[in-house]
């Protein structure tokens, strides 16, 4: 097959296309210029240690797109996942469009997911290194991409993934892991929000009867769940229950309890079809990346809309997304909204 390998100046997806190229396909690789900050060298050097294309394709002016969700969300009170926005509407909707309208059979990454057959529909699942899957990150791709996808790392671990590379001396073999949102590489996300929208003005924090405790300096430098660098002293600990963005509030309380049930919008099917009912189903739910599979009944709406219930209060944040599983295999998805 020809393929199209997402190069992104890292050692997983430098991998994933020498593994390709070494069951035989004919690969080339594709970086996306999306910001200032791309890696394009590295993305270069990774192509030449392949010795394969590397196609540079700029789609900077559509991931604005990207940054204005990013910004309108936090002034909305939400905490956003930039990365899972970018992977549906940018990332894997460019390489498709550019591999269709350039010949070739498929498009491969270095994320550590599977995907497989479910029901007559292409679905992602769990990979082999748990430590690293990526399925919560990918859960929004659509059936017309998950359909020409290819995940050479599905079942190796990344401890191996670094190891092969070494031997096959790939440039990037212990190049570190990218860990801050990409276009902010140095963290300071309050400054880009008030660059795009202005000064965030301050405003009361509350308590959970609506009573005064003091100032807070903004509400994008707060999310739901915070517990330091609040710049309030109460006495005890205390932590971000609530934002309102209409009130300019932040409610505070003594503890995180969580809810035994949130509302979810703008969902997503993959291994199931969206209901042309309301439905009623048991599942799994992950309620942000690092968390562990917890037990829900779900109510899936036909409007794109589902609410979860839970056998116990569960932490959630607006804005984040709540992926459900039937055992390893993604389901469906959306964003958390207020319970």
């Amino acid at each position: 097959m020809k393929i199209l390998v997402g190069i992104s100046g890292g050692v997983d997806s430098a991998y994933a296309a020498l593994k390709l190229k070494n069951d035989g396909h004919e690969v080339e690789g594709a970086v996306l210029i999306m910001h200032e900050y791309t890696e394009l060298d590295a993305a270069r050097e990774a192509a030449s240690s392949l010795d394969i294309t590397l196609h540079e394709i700029d789609c900077r002016e559509s991931f604005e797109c990207i940054k204005e969700n990013f910004v309108s969300e936090y002034v909305s009170g939400r905490t956003p996942n930039p990365c899972i926005i970018c992977n549906e509407r940018v990332k894997f909707k460019t390489l498709y469009d550019f591999a269709m309208e350039n010949g070739f059979d498929a498009i491969a990454t270095g994320h550590y997911a599977k995907i497989v057959g479910n029901n007559g529909r292409y679905a992602l699942a769990f990979p082999e290194d748990m430590r690293k899957e990526q399925t919560y990150m990918l859960y929004r791709l659509p059936q017309s991409i998950l359909s020409r996808l290819i995940l050479p790392l599905s079942d190796g671990t990344k401890e191996k993934v670094r190891e092969n590379a070494a031997e096959n001396s790939l440039s990037v073999a212990n190049r570190a892991d990218s860990q801050e949102i990409c276009f902010l590489p140095e963290g300071n996300h309050t400054e880009f929000i008030e660059s795009r929208a202005g000064k965030c003005p301050e405003g009361d924090f509350i308590d959970e009867n609506g009573a005064a405790l003091g100032k807070h300096k903004g509400i994008i430098h707060y999310t739901v769940g915070q517990r330091k660098g609040l710049g309030i002293s109460l006495g005890a600990r205390a932590f971000v229950t609530d934002i309102n963005a209409e009130n300019n509030t932040i409610t505070l309380a003594k503890s995180l309890s969580g809810t035994t049930e949130i509302r979810l919008t703008d969902v997503v099917y993959s291994g199931m079809p969206k209901p042309e009912r309301e439905e009623k189903i048991e599942l799994l739910v992950k309620l942000r990346y690092t968390a562990p599979l917890v037990k829900t009944v779900a109510i899936l709406y036909p409007d794109g809309t589902a609410s979860l219930t839970f056998e116990k209060p569960e932490k959630s944040a607006p804005g984040q997304s709540a992926v459900l599983y039937k055992d390893d295999v993604v389901m469906c998805g959306g964003f958390i909204n207020k319970a």
